[in-house]
Protein backbone atom coordinates (compact mmCIF):
# COMPACT_ATOMS: atom_id res chain seq x y z
CA UNK A 1 0.00 0.00 0.00
CA UNK A 2 1.06 3.73 -0.17
CA UNK A 3 1.37 6.06 2.75
CA UNK A 4 1.87 9.30 1.70
CA UNK A 5 4.25 10.53 4.63
CA UNK A 6 4.70 14.47 4.22
CA UNK A 7 4.26 16.86 1.10
CA UNK A 8 6.73 20.19 1.49
CA UNK A 9 8.10 22.18 -0.96
CA UNK A 10 6.94 20.22 -4.33
CA UNK A 11 7.79 16.73 -3.15
CA UNK A 12 6.11 14.08 -1.20
CA UNK A 13 7.64 10.85 0.31
CA UNK A 14 5.77 7.48 -0.47
CA UNK A 15 6.57 4.45 1.87
CA UNK A 16 6.12 1.32 -0.08
CA UNK A 17 5.36 -1.32 2.24
CA UNK A 18 4.07 -4.35 0.36
CA UNK A 19 7.53 -5.88 -1.97
CA UNK A 20 6.13 -7.24 -5.35
CA UNK A 21 6.91 -10.12 -7.13
CA UNK A 22 9.84 -11.22 -8.52
CA UNK A 23 10.76 -9.73 -12.21
CA UNK A 24 12.43 -11.75 -15.00
CA UNK A 25 14.93 -9.82 -16.23
CA UNK A 26 16.81 -10.92 -20.20
CA UNK A 27 18.87 -9.01 -22.08
CA UNK A 28 20.77 -10.69 -24.68
CA UNK A 29 22.90 -7.65 -25.98
CA UNK A 30 24.80 -6.30 -23.07
CA UNK A 31 22.75 -4.82 -19.96
CA UNK A 32 22.85 -8.21 -17.35
CA UNK A 33 19.42 -8.28 -15.50
CA UNK A 34 18.78 -9.40 -12.22
CA UNK A 35 15.83 -10.41 -10.00
CA UNK A 36 17.55 -11.09 -6.85
CA UNK A 37 17.48 -9.18 -3.57
CA UNK A 38 14.21 -7.42 -2.27
CA UNK A 39 13.60 -3.58 -2.10
CA UNK A 40 11.86 -3.87 0.90
CA UNK A 41 10.75 -0.75 2.73
CA UNK A 42 11.89 1.73 0.07
CA UNK A 43 10.93 5.35 -0.33
CA UNK A 44 9.34 6.68 -3.59
CA UNK A 45 9.90 10.66 -3.77
CA UNK A 46 7.79 12.49 -5.85
CA UNK A 47 9.04 15.44 -7.16
CA UNK A 48 6.44 18.14 -8.89
CA UNK A 49 7.40 20.87 -11.54
CA UNK A 50 10.38 20.03 -12.16
CA UNK A 51 12.10 22.70 -14.43
CA UNK A 52 13.34 21.24 -17.55
CA UNK A 53 15.23 23.63 -20.20
CA UNK A 54 12.68 26.33 -20.27
CA UNK A 55 9.89 27.68 -17.77
CA UNK A 56 7.45 26.54 -19.73
CA UNK A 57 8.96 22.90 -19.71
CA UNK A 58 8.76 21.43 -16.17
CA UNK A 59 7.58 17.49 -15.65
CA UNK A 60 6.75 16.02 -12.61
CA UNK A 61 9.01 13.09 -11.49
CA UNK A 62 9.24 9.98 -9.27
CA UNK A 63 12.08 8.96 -7.97
CA UNK A 64 12.92 5.24 -6.20
CA UNK A 65 15.95 4.83 -4.87
CA UNK A 66 18.47 2.02 -4.77
CA UNK A 67 18.30 -0.46 -2.09
CA UNK A 68 21.86 1.13 -1.24
CA UNK A 69 21.99 4.77 -1.64
CA UNK A 70 25.58 5.30 -1.54
CA UNK A 71 28.50 6.25 -4.17
CA UNK A 72 26.76 4.79 -6.73
CA UNK A 73 25.54 7.08 -9.88
CA UNK A 74 23.73 4.74 -11.90
CA UNK A 75 19.98 5.86 -13.23
CA UNK A 76 17.03 4.55 -15.19
CA UNK A 77 14.17 6.77 -16.43
CA UNK A 78 11.28 5.71 -17.81
CA UNK A 79 8.68 7.06 -20.05
CA UNK A 80 4.94 5.73 -19.23
CA UNK A 81 2.51 4.99 -21.58
CA UNK A 82 -1.17 6.32 -21.98
CA UNK A 83 -3.39 6.40 -19.47
CA UNK A 84 -0.52 5.62 -16.92
CA UNK A 85 -0.39 8.21 -14.05
CA UNK A 86 -0.23 8.96 -10.36
CA UNK A 87 -2.20 6.17 -8.47
CA UNK A 88 -4.70 8.22 -6.77
CA UNK A 89 -5.29 10.06 -10.22
CA UNK A 90 -5.54 7.10 -11.95
CA UNK A 91 -8.16 5.91 -9.27
CA UNK A 92 -10.71 8.92 -9.73
CA UNK A 93 -10.80 8.01 -13.81
CA UNK A 94 -13.12 5.11 -14.30
CA UNK A 95 -11.77 4.23 -17.67
CA UNK A 96 -8.11 4.03 -16.05
CA UNK A 97 -8.97 2.42 -12.33
CA UNK A 98 -9.10 -0.94 -13.71
CA UNK A 99 -5.31 -0.71 -14.63
CA UNK A 100 -3.87 0.80 -11.17
CA UNK A 101 -1.72 -2.25 -11.41
CA UNK A 102 0.36 -0.22 -14.08
CA UNK A 103 -0.18 3.25 -11.98
CA UNK A 104 3.51 5.14 -12.09
CA UNK A 105 3.99 4.52 -8.58
CA UNK A 106 3.94 0.31 -9.19
CA UNK A 107 5.77 1.05 -12.46
CA UNK A 108 9.12 2.72 -10.47
CA UNK A 109 8.86 -0.67 -7.98
CA UNK A 110 8.85 -3.03 -10.91
CA UNK A 111 11.82 -1.67 -12.11
CA UNK A 112 13.42 -1.10 -9.09
CA UNK A 113 13.49 -4.51 -9.04
CA UNK A 114 14.36 -5.33 -12.75
CA UNK A 115 17.21 -2.37 -11.40
CA UNK A 116 17.96 -2.96 -7.78
CA UNK A 117 21.28 -0.98 -8.09
CA UNK A 118 20.04 1.96 -9.49
CA UNK A 119 17.87 5.33 -9.19
CA UNK A 120 14.71 4.75 -11.20
CA UNK A 121 12.98 7.96 -12.54
CA UNK A 122 9.91 7.81 -13.61
CA UNK A 123 9.33 11.29 -15.67
CA UNK A 124 5.04 11.87 -16.26
CA UNK A 125 4.03 12.84 -19.38
CA UNK A 126 3.24 17.12 -19.30
CA UNK A 127 -0.01 16.75 -20.63
CA UNK A 128 -2.61 13.75 -19.99
CA UNK A 129 -5.48 14.83 -22.84
CA UNK A 130 -8.84 13.93 -21.33
CA UNK A 131 -6.63 12.15 -18.15
CA UNK A 132 -5.35 9.45 -21.14
CA UNK A 133 -3.45 10.37 -23.74
CA UNK A 134 -0.08 10.80 -22.67
CA UNK A 135 2.01 13.78 -24.58
CA UNK A 136 5.30 14.51 -24.63
CA UNK A 137 5.39 18.01 -26.05
CA UNK A 138 8.41 18.82 -23.62
CA UNK A 139 10.57 16.50 -25.04
CA UNK A 140 9.30 16.64 -29.08
CA UNK A 141 6.55 18.48 -30.53
CA UNK A 142 3.10 16.74 -30.46
CA UNK A 143 0.00 16.62 -30.90
CA UNK A 144 -3.13 17.03 -28.33
CA UNK A 145 -2.93 13.29 -28.93
CA UNK A 146 0.75 13.05 -28.15
CA UNK A 147 1.58 12.11 -32.43
CA UNK A 148 4.58 13.65 -32.60
CA UNK A 149 6.78 15.66 -34.92
CA UNK A 150 10.52 15.08 -35.30
CA UNK A 151 12.95 16.84 -35.54
CA UNK A 152 16.86 17.22 -35.47
CA UNK A 153 19.17 18.40 -32.28
CA UNK A 154 18.15 22.13 -30.90
CA UNK A 155 18.79 24.15 -27.89
CA UNK A 156 15.90 22.83 -26.09
CA UNK A 157 15.00 19.61 -27.50
CA UNK A 158 14.78 16.21 -26.23
CA UNK A 159 18.46 15.73 -24.92
CA UNK A 160 18.54 19.23 -23.12
CA UNK A 161 15.36 18.75 -21.69
CA UNK A 162 16.69 15.89 -20.08
CA UNK A 163 19.83 16.31 -19.02
CA UNK A 164 18.45 19.72 -17.26
CA UNK A 165 15.41 18.03 -15.83
CA UNK A 166 17.41 15.28 -14.54
CA UNK A 167 19.83 18.15 -13.11
CA UNK A 168 17.35 19.60 -11.58
CA UNK A 169 15.54 16.16 -10.35
CA UNK A 170 18.91 14.98 -8.37
CA UNK A 171 19.29 18.80 -6.70
CA UNK A 172 15.60 18.70 -5.40
CA UNK A 173 16.19 15.26 -4.46
CA UNK A 174 19.33 15.62 -2.71
CA UNK A 175 21.47 13.50 -4.15
CA UNK A 176 25.03 13.56 -3.62
CA UNK A 177 27.16 14.53 -7.33
CA UNK A 178 24.39 15.66 -8.69
CA UNK A 179 24.71 16.26 -12.34
CA UNK A 180 25.59 19.58 -13.51
CA UNK A 181 23.68 21.50 -15.91
CA UNK A 182 24.81 21.34 -19.60
CA UNK A 183 27.72 24.10 -20.20
CA UNK A 184 29.11 23.14 -16.52
CA UNK A 185 31.58 20.54 -15.84
CA UNK A 186 31.07 16.96 -17.33
CA UNK A 187 29.31 13.99 -15.81
CA UNK A 188 30.27 12.68 -12.36
CA UNK A 189 32.39 9.97 -12.74
CA UNK A 190 30.78 6.55 -12.69
CA UNK A 191 27.75 8.22 -14.35
CA UNK A 192 25.32 5.86 -16.25
CA UNK A 193 22.01 6.05 -17.74
CA UNK A 194 19.77 3.70 -19.05
CA UNK A 195 16.57 5.13 -21.22
CA UNK A 196 13.28 3.12 -21.55
CA UNK A 197 10.41 3.98 -22.83
CA UNK A 198 6.85 1.72 -23.00
CA UNK A 199 3.73 2.39 -25.70
CA UNK A 200 3.94 6.21 -26.37
CA UNK A 201 6.64 6.72 -24.16
CA UNK A 202 9.19 5.74 -27.09
CA UNK A 203 8.60 8.80 -28.84
CA UNK A 204 10.95 10.30 -26.52
CA UNK A 205 13.58 7.69 -27.54
CA UNK A 206 12.83 8.06 -31.02
CA UNK A 207 13.61 11.92 -30.75
CA UNK A 208 16.53 11.63 -28.99
CA UNK A 209 17.67 9.04 -31.91
CA UNK A 210 16.95 11.71 -34.59
CA UNK A 211 18.75 14.06 -32.41
CA UNK A 212 21.60 12.15 -32.04
CA UNK A 213 24.49 13.17 -34.44
CA UNK A 214 23.54 17.31 -33.33
CA UNK A 215 23.67 15.99 -29.60
CA UNK A 216 27.04 13.73 -30.38
CA UNK A 217 28.63 16.78 -31.80
CA UNK A 218 27.87 19.06 -29.07
CA UNK A 219 31.04 19.49 -26.91
CA UNK A 220 28.50 20.82 -24.06
CA UNK A 221 26.27 17.59 -24.76
CA UNK A 222 28.14 14.71 -26.00
CA UNK A 223 29.90 13.90 -22.47
CA UNK A 224 26.27 13.33 -21.02
CA UNK A 225 25.31 11.46 -24.63
CA UNK A 226 28.50 9.19 -24.15
CA UNK A 227 26.51 7.81 -20.87
CA UNK A 228 24.00 6.64 -21.90
CA UNK A 229 24.52 2.39 -21.82
CA UNK A 230 21.19 1.26 -23.25
CA UNK A 231 17.52 1.93 -24.61
CA UNK A 232 14.95 -0.09 -24.49
CA UNK A 233 11.94 0.07 -26.66
CA UNK A 234 9.14 -1.76 -24.54
CA UNK A 235 5.78 -2.04 -27.79
CA UNK A 236 6.01 1.41 -28.83
CA UNK A 237 3.06 2.97 -30.02
CA UNK A 238 1.21 6.23 -31.06
CA UNK A 239 -1.61 7.80 -32.95
CA UNK A 240 -0.05 8.85 -35.84
CA UNK A 241 0.03 6.91 -39.28
CA UNK A 242 3.54 6.30 -39.59
CA UNK A 243 7.08 6.64 -37.81
CA UNK A 244 6.07 4.29 -34.45
CA UNK A 245 9.76 3.31 -35.17
CA UNK A 246 12.48 5.05 -36.59
CA UNK A 247 13.43 3.84 -39.68
CA UNK A 248 15.55 6.67 -41.32
CA UNK A 249 18.73 5.11 -42.35
CA UNK A 250 20.89 7.78 -41.57
CA UNK A 251 19.16 8.27 -37.80
CA UNK A 252 19.93 4.73 -37.39
CA UNK A 253 23.66 4.76 -38.38
CA UNK A 254 24.53 7.62 -35.64
CA UNK A 255 22.53 4.91 -33.27
CA UNK A 256 24.74 2.18 -34.40
CA UNK A 257 27.90 3.71 -34.35
CA UNK A 258 27.42 5.29 -30.69
CA UNK A 259 28.10 1.88 -28.72
CA UNK A 260 24.46 2.25 -27.05
CA UNK A 261 22.82 -0.94 -26.69
CA UNK A 262 19.53 -1.30 -28.24
CA UNK A 263 16.84 -3.58 -26.66
CA UNK A 264 13.70 -3.75 -28.65
CA UNK A 265 10.68 -5.60 -26.79
CA UNK A 266 7.15 -6.03 -28.49
CA UNK A 267 4.29 -8.45 -28.60
CA UNK A 268 1.48 -9.09 -30.71
CA UNK A 269 -0.80 -5.77 -29.69
CA UNK A 270 1.17 -3.29 -31.36
CA UNK A 271 3.39 -5.64 -34.13
CA UNK A 272 0.14 -7.52 -35.20
CA UNK A 273 -2.45 -5.27 -35.38
CA UNK A 274 -4.05 -5.99 -39.24
CA UNK A 275 -5.59 -1.89 -38.51
CA UNK A 276 -1.95 -0.67 -37.77
CA UNK A 277 0.33 -2.77 -39.96
CA UNK A 278 3.11 -0.41 -40.85
CA UNK A 279 3.83 -0.47 -36.73
CA UNK A 280 4.99 -4.23 -37.45
CA UNK A 281 7.12 -3.01 -41.07
CA UNK A 282 8.93 -0.28 -38.93
CA UNK A 283 9.69 -2.31 -35.88
CA UNK A 284 11.44 -4.98 -38.36
CA UNK A 285 13.01 -2.69 -40.27
CA UNK A 286 14.36 -0.67 -37.76
CA UNK A 287 16.08 -4.00 -36.22
CA UNK A 288 17.28 -5.19 -39.78
CA UNK A 289 18.99 -1.49 -40.53
CA UNK A 290 21.18 -1.72 -37.67
CA UNK A 291 22.12 -5.21 -37.71
CA UNK A 292 22.71 -3.81 -41.59
CA UNK A 293 24.53 -0.91 -39.66
CA UNK A 294 26.88 -3.52 -37.22
CA UNK A 295 24.59 -3.04 -34.57
CA UNK A 296 23.52 -5.77 -31.84
CA UNK A 297 20.03 -5.11 -31.02
CA UNK A 298 18.48 -7.53 -28.83
CA UNK A 299 14.95 -8.32 -29.48
CA UNK A 300 11.86 -10.15 -28.37
CA UNK A 301 8.20 -10.19 -29.33
CA UNK A 302 6.30 -11.51 -26.26
CA UNK A 303 3.16 -13.75 -25.72
CA UNK A 304 3.01 -14.96 -29.54
CA UNK A 305 1.02 -17.44 -28.97
CA UNK A 306 -1.27 -15.17 -27.11
CA UNK A 307 -4.32 -13.11 -28.62
CA UNK A 308 -3.26 -9.53 -29.07
CA UNK A 309 -4.79 -7.85 -25.62
CA UNK A 310 -4.03 -4.26 -23.54
CA UNK A 311 -3.32 -6.51 -20.89
CA UNK A 312 -0.26 -8.45 -22.62
CA UNK A 313 0.73 -4.85 -23.78
CA UNK A 314 1.25 -3.62 -20.24
CA UNK A 315 2.68 -6.84 -18.98
CA UNK A 316 5.93 -6.20 -21.22
CA UNK A 317 7.11 -3.98 -18.28
CA UNK A 318 7.48 -7.26 -16.70
CA UNK A 319 9.02 -9.66 -18.64
CA UNK A 320 11.58 -7.25 -20.35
Amino acid sequence: MFVFRAVTAGFTFITLAEPMSSVAAASPCGLPGSAAGSPGRRRLQRLLGVPGCAPNRANDLLLLRPDTDGDQDKHVLFFHGDIQNFHEEMSLQPEAAQWLTWSLEQVALILGRRFPDRYVWVVRASRLYLHKFSCYQNFVDSSVFGAPEHSGYSECGAFQQLRTLLSNGMERAKLQNPLRPAGGAGPPPGFSLVLVGFSKGCVVLNQMVYELAGARADPHMSPFVERVSDMFWLDGGHPGGSETWVTDRAALKELASSGVSVHAHVTPYEVRDPMRAWVGREQALFIQTLEELGACPSKKLHFQDEPPSIQNHFRVILEF
